[in-house]
């Protein structure tokens, strides 16, 4: 397992290295044409919107006190060898009950060769059963709750920092065991206006034998455009360990957002797969409001 984390841990440096040195030569250069075409949109740091479905790894923020936010995506996975799997509507519901704790309510359904599991609707994780049909396909629904928890601030080289906690109840399909998925995610605003964040998901289906342990280290570099649009490029792995089989999974995945106004945000992220036991493609396609 060490080695594995290892080797996922050198493509990160190699990758954000070669990506970043080229994006911070152009992108200021590139990019800078858009402000005079998009409005600004003037509003508090504080009270902008921030997802955690912008990326597999979540952010580091929690939603205002007494706001609620809905975030809702599709997801198609082109799977190797396997039909392709489509997952919506990701529905997370989440809201502040003070300024460092949230209460979070979600629902999915898939459809496909295999579970999805690039979302974070679905904890980042695959079940390792899920109920086939007539043509092939399998089938999955389930409904998600949990809470949100902040537990640091940014102060210097300390990271703000937060802690999902989150139990996943399958409504449909094969498999009736309640997952848990636990995740903490850590990150730095840069003096540059970019943010770093980083995650390690760990999550169990099962009990003794029968358990199945996984593990999802991620990281994501963010590059605010002009004051409506972000970009990301962001490495995640995922690590599988049951009775039956051992699987590892890595992917690089790119992303862009747009500040449609302070409470409401659309984007798009897509991702390849860096080894044979990931799915070839997928792409993500959702919007946040917050009210």
């Amino acid at each position: 397992m060490v080695n594995r984390i290892t080797f996922g841990i050198s493509r990160i440096v190699v990758l954000l290295c070669t990506v970043f040195t080229s994006l911070s030569l152009q992108a200021a250069e590139r990019y800078s044409f858009l402000d005079q075409f998009l409005p600004a949109v003037e509003v508090e740091e504080s009270d902008e919107i921030e997802t955690d479905r912008d990326s597999f790894t979540p952010a580091t923020s929690l939603v205002a006190p007494s706001k609620v936010m809905v975030e809702s995506a599709w997801s198609v996975i082109d799977n190797r060898d396997v039909a392709e799997t489509h997952s919506l509507p990701e529905v997370v519901i989440r809201y502040g009950a003070s300024d460092w704790f949230e209460l979070r309510f979600g629902t999915n359904y898939e459809i496909g060769g295999e579970s999805s599991e690039v979302s974070g609707s679905s904890g980042g994780f695959e079940e390792e059963v899920m109920g086939g049909n007539e043509s092939g396909l399998e089938e999955e629904a389930n409904v998600s709750y949990g809470i949100k928890i902040a537990m640091s601030d940014q102060n210097s080289w300390i990271p703000e920092s937060a802690v999902i906690l989150t139990g996943i109840t399958p409504t449909s399909g094969v498999e009736t065991d309640t997952r848990f998925v636990g995740t903490y995610v850590f990150g730095w605003e840069l003096e540059n206006g970019w943010v770093w964040d980083s995650s390690i998901r760990y999550g169990k289906t099962g009990d003794g034998d029968e358990a199945v342990e996984s593990w999802a280290p991620s990281t994501v570099i963010k590059i605010p455009l002009n004051e409506r649009v972000k970009t990301h490029v962001e490495y995640f792995s995922i690590f599988n360990d049951g009775p039956e089989s051992e699987s590892e999974k890595h992917y690089v995945s790119p992303g862009v957002h747009y500040l449609v106004t302070e409470n409401l945000e659309v984007g798009i992220r897509v991702g390849w797969g860096l080894n044979q036991d990931a799915a070839n493609f997928f792409s993500n396609i959702g919007f946040g409001l917050q009210f």
